[in-house]
């Protein structure tokens, strides 16, 4: 009886140490992600090590087109993890059910940062480093070209910044999307399309990936570039002559780290959460590669002085609270709005404001109220919009990019709505703008 029942305990001992086994993290992890090789690269080897057994691969991908990929692929499943900076694109994911429910065992993370929460509450998505978004100029470049420094998304709007800035396009990168986002919700709909599109008239250009932008501004390709913060401390700590400024309208949001819905490496994908939301993998955040806020507070205890901490700076208290659901409902028309008003027609955009900067500097020196009231009347023309905020918000209006083939030629119809307006309301300022110009002198 008793070699039985020991029999029964051995057996019983091998089968608990084989179905651990069976468990424990190993082999390939794949991540879609939009991070650049700067994140990745020294997250995947301090995870590699930490980790033995596993191998981190990354495919990266813009943050749109990493969501269509999930969504392309779901029968098929070939990925882990989703990994970016947008939470709108978590809350896409976890709408159409292609993300796995996980509770992590990390501790230390409190529940929000700023009056943002940190975490999905329903636990599909979590946050790993906390983000700003502003604006980063090259002081060499700024010196050279007597560029003031700017504070606020209004000074870039300024005579003195025509053909100086930078920007990616919203619907390219996910950071964008949410700084476009946050100064719309900020300053409200009409109001805050009208500082955009007076920022857009001085673009030099639109970049097609979010760290496009900081890479010319490094490099005195461009003065200023409109970014998310880690981007400048990165380039800062690096040794780049640059500097950054959260305008008073912005915000702080979690960048965030998911489980695809079927992952194939479902332990390895666990681990990596565990990993990033650990002291050791928050402490990589501060590498100067990097850059980025970490969300447990005590990982601050070994970041330098100057290193922004969004749990006792008060600039961040002070941020605007941002509305994830209606970001997430109005993302694909914010985003087309964008292209079809300012990146397909930045040309005749900044047409018609290089002639209001020459109104102006003709008024600053003998004023004239005829020329002042015709360039307000171009300005208007410019900031009108093709639609409203409640419109944009619309089932119908969404409902035509939902990319449904069948609703294909509704959003063909509508863009071409939307290009038309511009060109029609840009040559209508452009009128304006000459005669008040010739008003003036």
């Amino acid at each position: 009886m008793i070699s039985r029942r020991f029999a029964l305990a051995a057996a019983f001992g091998l089968l608990t140490a084989t179905s651990a086994l069976a468990q424990a993290p190993g082999g390939k992890v794949t991540v879609v992600t939009s991070f650049s090789k700067d994140v990745t690269d020294p997250i995947k080897k301090a995870f590699e090590a930490a980790v033995p057994g596993v191998t981190l691969e990354v495919q990266n991908r813009n943050t749109n087109a990493g969501v269509k990929f999930v969504e392309e692929t779901r029968a098929n499943n070939q990925v882990d993890l989703f990994w970016a900076s947008a939470p709108d694109a978590f809350e896409v994911l976890k709408g159409k059910k292609l993300l796995s429910a996980y509770k992590p065992k990390a501790a230390g993370i409190p529940e929000k940062i700023g009056s943002y929460p940190i975490n999905d509450p329903e636990g599909y998505y979590f946050g790993f480093a906390a983000s700003g978004y502003g604006i980063m100029w090259n002081e060499r470049y700024a010196r050279a070209n007597r560029l003031p420094e700017p504070k606020d998304w209004q000074d870039l709007a300024r005579p003195a910044f025509y053909d100086h800035v930078s920007i990616a396009a919203p619907s390219r990168s996910g950071t964008t999307h949410l700084t476009i986002e946050t100064i719309l919700q900020g300053e409200g709909w009409e109001k805050g399309w009208r500082t955009i599109k007076e920022m857009a008239g001085n673009f030099r250009g639109i970049s097609e990936r979010s760290f496009g932008v900081p890479e010319q501004v490094n490099s005195g390709q461009v003065g200023v570039g409109i970014v998310i913060d880690f981007f400048a401390f990165s380039a800062q700590a690096s040794g780049f002559p640059v500097k950054f400024v959260y305008p008073s309208v912005t915000t702080v949001v979690p960048a965030n780290v998911a489980i695809v819905a079927n992952p194939p490496n479902k332990a390895a994908a666990e681990a990596f959460i565990e990993f990033l939301l650990s002291p050791a993998g928050q402490e990589v955040l501060l590498d100067k590669g990097i850059r980025r806020l970490p969300v447990n507070p005590a990982v601050y205890a070994k970041a330098g002085p100057d290193y922004p901490n969004p749990f006792t700076d008060p600039r961040f208290q002070k941020m605007i609270g941002f509305d994830v659901d209606k970001s997430e409902q109005r993302t694909a028309v914010v985003d087309t709005l964008f292209d079809q008003l300012i990146s397909f027609q930045l040309d005749a955009l900044k047409g018609v404001n290089k002639v209001l900067h020459e109104v102006e500097a003709a008024l600053a020196k003998k004023p004239n109220d005829k020329a002042k009231a015709l360039a307000e009347e171009a300005r208007l023309l410019l900031a009108a919009m093709p639609v409203s905020e409640a419109q944009a918000a619309s089932p119908e209006l969404r409902g035509a990019f939902t990319g449904d083939k069948q609703k294909g030629a509704r959003q063909a119809e509508i863009e071409n709505q939307w290009a038309g307006f511009a060109r029609e309301q840009y040559a209508k300022a452009k009128a304006k703008a000459e005669e008040a110009l010739k008003a003036a002198n």
